[in-house]
């Protein structure tokens, strides 16, 4: 069975309990001194407990679709792809009516950059209606490693919208959901690499323009906004902040606000001080104009680690720069936090949205 089945997690859930069930059955006849004795018992206790962990561990990495494959659990799973943009441009893999309009599953071809990477795109059925209409677009980002389809699962980016779309409270908006992590197994953090990935430019660049010239999204970057959880919701910040005339407001779902380098990450930088200057947010605001942007970023008062950074971001931001904030009393860095703050903070992602 693949390592994210429900079946493989139901099958190894029912054998822990069975397992439980068994030990209490069997415990009687196991509780003499007889080194047979304790050896089962011991046994026994190893087994349940072996069971537990593995029906735990498969329902948590289902969720929160940690690993993949059995390869990539084990670290076998260390194969390479060239990269390639198909001939044909932009292509559909699937497509399915949902309520509110059709979501498509796509590979969004990097001409500039040489990147692709999966995506979902959802068209709200005004875009069915009016064929010679262009709408404002949403650049939708999930955390590192992250999983594309988690933002129709987990958060329901779509089913939001598209309530959002009926209630009259934003106009009809594109999604493009997917993940910043273009390069997998490594973490680019969306920073342009010297001679490396330049993830940044595949985003700003690429990507809207795909978009644009395949979905009638608007040109302007007062119709493109962008919103990201975690590493997305740093990279949300960044790519508002150090591309204005791509994108004009952002949302940062527990965001950071300067480049994680570790073991992931590789060198990003490659010694070059300014390329890690400007991927530092709060550099960025001390040391270059500000960018005319709108931006709101969540935290917590309690549960999340970046609360204090939120702080000292909200207090460095300076016209024509405007910062808003959603803060929680108490939440942790996880997906039951995000969808507290999405109905509030989608619609006002949207809301900043224009078409000319």
């Amino acid at each position: 069975m693949d390592l994210t089945s429900v079946g493989l997690t139901l099958t190894t859930s029912a054998l822990a309990v069975a397992a439980v069930v068994a030990t209490v059955w069997l415990w009687p006849r196991l509780s003499a001194r007889s080194w047979r004795a304790v050896t089962g018992r011991v046994g026994v206790l190893v087994l349940c407990q072996a069971l537990t962990l593995a029906a735990t561990g498969l329902g948590v990495n289902a969720y929160f679709a940690f690993y993949s494959s059995w390869g990539d659990l084990l670290g076998t799973d260390t194969g390479t792809a060239p990269i390639t943009i198909a001939a044909s441009g932009l292509r559909v893999l699937s497509s399915r009516t949902v309520p509110g309009g059709r979501i498509e599953q796509v590979i969004l071809p990097g001409p500039t950059t040489r990147l692709s990477e999966e995506a979902y795109v959802f068209l709200p059925s005004a875009y069915f209606r009016d064929t010679t209409r262009r709408f404002p677009a949403i650049l939708s980002l999930t955390g590192y490693p992250g999983d594309p389809r988690n933002l129709m699962t987990r958060l329901d980016l779509p089913g939001r919208m598209a309530k959002a779309i009926a209630l009259h409270q934003v106009q009809p908006t594109i999604l493009v959901m997917t993940r910043p992590s273009v390069v997998l197994p490594r973490d680019t953090e969306c920073v342009d690499v010297p001679r490396g990935p330049r993830v940044q430019a595949y985003f700003a660049d690429d990507v809207r323009r795909d978009m644009i010239e395949h979905y009638r999204a608007a040109e302007g970057r007062d119709s493109w906004g962008v919103l990201g959880g975690s590493t997305g919701g740093y990279c949300a910040l960044k790519l508002a902040m150090s591309r204005p005339e791509a994108f004009s407001a952002a949302v940062s779902l527990s965001g950071y606000y300067k480049t994680i380098v570790d073991g992931t990450t590789g060198d990003l930088f490659r010694g070059d001080k300014g390329v890690e200057h400007r991927n530092d947010l709060m550099w960025r605001l001390a040391n270059l104009p500000a960018p005319p942007v709108n931006v709101l970023v969540t935290s917590s008062r309690k549960g999340e680690s970046n609360y204090d950074a939120t702080e000292r971001f909200l207090a460095a931001v300076k016209a024509p720069m405007r910062a808003s904030s959603l803060i929680l009393p108490s939440g942790g860095h996880n997906f039951n936090t995000w969808n507290r703050e999405l109905p509030q903070a989608l619609p006002w992602l949207a809301q900043q949205l224009t078409v000319p």
